[in-house]
């Protein structure tokens, strides 16, 4: 009865199973988050090497003309090392870990959720899903506050497999913020796209600025994408506390360079 208990476990039949209860479930990218893992031990006893969590998202990813939504891990956090689950036994014990800063933001249909599970070896490992809404990182929301300033309109923000960009993350792809002019900048501009990389002491941002084509000449440069400008720009901790409205004037003086 025994080896069949077992032979049960090693198939997710009366395994081990494992629950990450969080104190919270709204937070900003960069926050750090805690809560309670539960392990409740299955028929029989499991050797667990790791107790994990992922921090996952959702991106998109374009190959001969087929999308297609591919699964990525944004980090990994180690909760617990090896130990042995007794059966029908119950173990909690508190975890804390901090977001990455690039963790993206929940807007448009962008997903992030904690996986936690249990590495046993030859054996299924069990998986516990918890769904997050994440906000943009405090030095990210002060750009985006300069940009609605300006008359942008937010109109789209996906992931997208992008290494090239990526690897400043070290991720295979980007979160991108898609922008459209409803003021000052209209007439001038198509769009304006955002790419974020905060961290502790401020913001780098890569700016693609598509301006509008005006006459055959600028149709000419749009058909080549010649319109499309790319702009890397860093805001620094001091430049971020001087507000969303210094933030606002510098975006606008660049912006005014490329229309």
């Amino acid at each position: 009865m025994s080896m069949f208990k077992r032979m049960l476990a090693s198939v997710g039949i009366g395994a081990a199973t494992v629950d990450l209860m969080l104190h919270q479930d709204v937070v900003n990218a960069g926050d750090t988050i805690s809560g309670v893992v539960r392990i409740q031990g299955g028929r029989v006893n499991q050797q667990v090497d790791d107790v994990y969590a992922f921090v996952m998202t959702r991106y998109l990813k374009e190959q001969n003309d087929t999308k297609t939504t591919v699964e990525a891990p944004v980090s990994k956090f180690l909760l617990a090392g090896k130990f042995t689950v007794e059966a029908e036994q119950v173990y909690e014990f508190p975890v804390s870990f901090q977001l990455p800063a690039i963790t993206p933001v929940t807007m448009g249909r962008t997903p992030v959720w904690i996986q936690t599970g249990l590495d046993i070896k030859e054996a299924i490992d069990p998986k516990d899903q918890d769904r997050l809404q994440v906000r943009p990182h405090p030095n990210s929301s002060i750009i985006l506050e300069a940009v609605d300033q300006l008359g942008f309109r937010l109109r789209e923000v996906t992931c997208e497999y992008a290494p090239y960009y990526g690897r400043i993350s070290g991720l295979p792809f980007v979160q991108e913020f898609e922008f459209v002019p409803a003021s000052q900048f209209r007439g001038q501009l198509d769009e304006l796209e955002i790419i974020f990389y905060p961290d502790e002491h401020g913001v780098d941002l890569l700016l693609q600025i598509d301006r509008k084509a005006r006459g055959l000449a600028g149709l000419f440069a749009e058909a080549f994408d010649a319109d499309e400008h790319f702009v890397k720009v860093r805001f620094d901790s001091n430049q971020l506390a001087s507000g969303a409205n210094y933030i606002a004037g510098q975006l606008a003086e660049m912006i005014r360079r490329y229309v």
